[in-house]
């Protein structure tokens, strides 16, 4: 993995400044649906192309997950760090040393804790777009078209919901692999939010099926001295 080098102290507030930003567009990535479930009524079920499916059942196949990730902005910042995932409900970022930033999911709830200026926030799962990807019951393929790749081993499924646009958007890349759980392996996914802000992230180096520490998705409460 490719990580930034932390110059001095003046680099640190602008790329604070860049993660919180996009910290916004993760917040959106993988379930522009979440909320929309649960907030209005069911309209019928559209028919749902077989490759969707097939995406879908790819990602929901994921035990765990553990892989490098570099995240983008639209002015070619960046910042790297370690995703880890287990399914259902438990997703950690861990950003790069020098950026203290962490973002994590114990399987109740997503929680952003900024431990520069000593700040925790909570959302529920269910109203978070990562429900998409760490909730099995989100009907992810209700609001999931593909984008035509031009190559047969590269799936490209948008996910937004156009009764929400508020909720932005997210496009996720596929690459098909045979060792990759369902045959196909989450390679990137690209994030728009409402303000037309986009994110990439690009996973490299992915490792499924580990054994994880029972505390990796546990995280240091700034504001006391305990852990939560």
């Amino acid at each position: 993995m490719t990580m930034m080098r932390t110059p001095a102290s003046k680099a640190l507030p602008k790329r604070l400044s860049f993660s919180r930003s996009i910290l916004a567009a993760a917040l959106m990535a993988l379930a522009a649906s979440s909320v929309a479930a649960v907030a209005a009524p069911e309209a019928p079920a559209p028919a749902v192309n077989p490759q969707v499916e097939q995406a879908v059942a790819a990602l929901r196949a994921i035990s765990t997950l553990q892989a490098d990730f570099v995240q983008t902005d639209r002015n070619g910042q960046r910042l790297s760090g370690v995703l880890t995932l287990q399914r259902p409900g438990k997703i950690r970022f861990q950003y790069q040393p020098g950026v203290p930033l962490l973002i994590v999911s114990d399987g109740s709830a997503l929680t952003m804790i900024d431990y520069e200026v000593r700040q925790v926030q909570r959302w529920p799962i269910r109203n978070s777009p990562l429900g998409a990807l760490l909730d099995p019951n989100k009907d992810v393929a209700r609001y999931a078209t593909l984008t035509p790749t031009g190559h047969p081993d590269v799936v490209s499924m948008d996910v937004r919901d156009p009764r929400h646009p508020e909720y932005g958007s997210i496009t996720m890349i596929m690459l098909k692999k045979p060792g990759a759980p369902g045959g196909l392996e989450l390679n990137s996914w690209v994030a728009l939010d409402s303000q037309n802000r986009r994110t990439t992230v690009r996973l490299s180096n992915q490792r499924y099926g580990l054994a994880l520490p029972a505390n990796i998705f546990r995280w240091n409460d700034p504001r006391t001295t305990g852990r939560k």
